[in-house]
């Protein structure tokens, strides 16, 4: 009798722990971890966690302040997919870094700006100005890109979207440059003539973008944001409907009224 009341209180418990393990299972299958730097990446992901939500998915928002770390946890499963970068930006770091990563949508882009707290226009930059700038590949090349548009330098006709400062062929007011860590480059705006801030951490600092910068990116700047994951997830049921709440006109609004052109819909 006691042998079949013991035999009965483990298959109830073994029973137990498999129901706990697929209810758990169940519940994992419904979680997407989103790997997002704060603004207004974790923003735009806040807006639509209702509308996953609809669809059977809880979204989880996995903050990183750096531009590092977000791809190196996707390539090693932490997260599920990164909302943080462009497109050359993530080619140039899978390729330095063995990654199989790739793009499934676009979102915004963040127009990239000269700040100063020392001049008003970029005519009155002085000989010899010190002109900070994001260190990573391909948004120093953006940036140097940007000074040439706006005519403060001029690069070599193939110098590309990763020109670097050896890529100058003229530069008229001997401007000269720091690179930086892209998060620092708000930081350091009181010791330089001007810094080339990305435009989420110009907003994570208070700037505004359209007011504030010097000069900035227009409508045609081919730096949109985007949803990245692992290669071979690209038709992940999950990660589709991320794309498709993302690409809504509820966040169209959002972004054309929060950042008010400091962040541009790309979709």
């Amino acid at each position: 009798m006691k042998r079949n009341l013991l035999i009965s209180l483990v298959v109830t418990l073994i029973g137990g722990l498999l129901l706990t393990g697929c209810a758990n299972s169940k519940a994992d299958n419904n979680v997407l971890k989103v790997g997002a730097t704060p603004v207004p990446h974790a923003k735009i992901l806040e807006l639509v966690k209702d509308d996953l939500k609809k669809e059977g998915i809880e979204l989880k928002i996995i903050e990183f302040t750096d531009y590092i770390k977000p791809n190196l946890a996707l390539s090693e499963g932490e997260i599920d997919a990164n909302f943080f970068q462009h497109v050359p930006y993530m080619k140039a770091f899978a390729r330095e870094n063995d990654l199989d990563i790739v793009s499934i949508g676009k979102v915004h882009v963040e127009p990239l700006g000269l700040y100063s707290e020392k001049v008003n226009s970029v005519e009155d930059l002085k000989q010899g100005a010190v002109i900070a700038i994001p260190n990573d590949p391909t948004n120093c090349g953006r940036a140097l890109l940007l000074l040439e548009k706006n005519g403060l330098i001029k690069l070599k006709e193939d110098a590309g979207l990763e020109a670097t400062e050896r890529d100058i062929v003229k530069n008229p007011k001997s401007l000269k440059f720091k690179p930086l860590e892209a998060a620092q480059l708000p930081r350091v705006l009181k010791d330089v003539d001007g810094a080339i801030i990305n435009g989420n951490y110009a907003l994570e600092a208070g700037l505004v973008p359209t007011k504030d910068s010097l000069i900035l990116e227009d409508g045609d700047s081919p730096y949109a944001n985007i949803i990245t994951v692992r290669k071979g997830d690209e038709n992940n049921p999950k990660l589709k409907t991320l794309v498709k709440v993302l690409q809504s006109e509820e966040v169209r609004k959002f972004i054309l009224e929060k950042y008010n052109g400091g962040v541009v819909p790309a979709f």
